[in-house]
């Protein structure tokens, strides 16, 4: 079908297959309709992904042909929300060894995703529902309500991720990405914020916020991690902010992970070319780390 001369020629087998009774068979049929984005079939989608919440566990296992609709729906810009907001909500829990477990994380996550676009809806609305997804029971699902709140932007945004941050997440590394968001949407005062969690006392969220700050390449946020290396004596923290220093990429990081493979301990200088370590890819920067070496060498 991919390769007919025509999306019309296709069209007959994709409307049919739509109605088929194999979920992935309908998946595949709204994957090859978003590839052609053939708009026409819209309301065949519509009535397809309808279909697949009655009794859904044996017309839809694993959610399959109800997510791969929504990813088609995107792709057409369909931006009505009726059935986003649908999907944003379903909860499918179908049996697997030794209990249950929850198949619909991927179709809410695409449709949280997709809540942002639609027209039909008031900012206040898509914000009340992107705030029902940061408490989702599954990871992915508040992943994907956090990228969704960024994609908002605007005032409410960022005082939303502030406050989940401060909540806290059962798994760091959403908090980590809030972290990201924030440093995107409000770079310096986002700055000042994150830089607190520097010294907080769970270590993993303490780490999300150092790797958070040297992804933003802000030269301030370098700055701020060098200052937490020279105050703490934790090992372990001192490797993850020179990790987070050298993922910055600013001239101000490299000079000083370089001073540490010229002057620094043993130790120190060790962790400081695992840092570097990173830029592999880079000539320029390997030839200053030899050239540190070689310094280090003659003393």
């Amino acid at each position: 079908m991919r390769n007919a001369p025509s999306a019309a020629a296709s069209r007959p087998i994709l409307e049919k297959s739509l109605r088929d009774r194999a979920n992935l068979v309908v998946a595949e049929a709204a994957k090859v309709i978003g590839d052609l984005h053939v708009v026409e079939l819209i309301p065949e989608l519509l009535a397809a992904y309808a279909r697949l919440f009655e009794d859904p566990v044996k017309t839809d296992p694993k959610c399959w042909g109800k997510t791969s609709i929504v990813k088609a729906l995107t792709v057409l810009d369909y931006c009505e929300s009726p059935s986003y907001v649908r999907g944003a909500s379903h909860v499918q829990m179908e049996p697997v060894w030794g209990g249950q477990e929850d198949a619909a994380a991927q179709l809410r996550s695409n449709c949280i995703l997709a809540l942002p676009q639609c027209s039909d809806l008031r900012r206040n609305e898509v914000l009340r529902y992107l705030v029902d997804a940061l408490a989702d029971s599954l990871d992915p699902v508040r992943l994907d309500a956090v990228r969704a709140i960024e994609q908002m932007n605007g005032d409410e945004s960022p005082l939303i991720l502030r406050l989940k941050a401060r909540l806290g997440d059962r798994r760091p590394a959403v908090t980590g990405r809030v972290f990201d968001a924030l440093l995107g949407l409000e770079p310096k005062p986002g700055l000042v914020f994150v830089s607190g969690f520097l010294k907080s006392n769970d270590v993993e969220v303490r780490d999300e916020a150092a790797l958070a700050m040297g992804s933003s390449r802000q030269a301030q946020a370098v700055q701020n991690l060098i200052a937490a290396w020279n105050e703490t004596i934790d090992h372990d923290f001192r490797s993850i902010l020179l990790r987070a220093i050298s993922a910055s990429r600013e001239e101000s990081a490299l000079e000083f992970l370089l001073s540490l493979v010229k002057e620094g301990s043993p130790r120190h200088a060790g962790a400081a070319l695992e840092a570097l370590a990173i830029h592999s890819d880079s000539p320029e920067i390997q030839q200053r780390v030899i050239e540190a070496k070689n310094e280090r060498a003659k003393e």
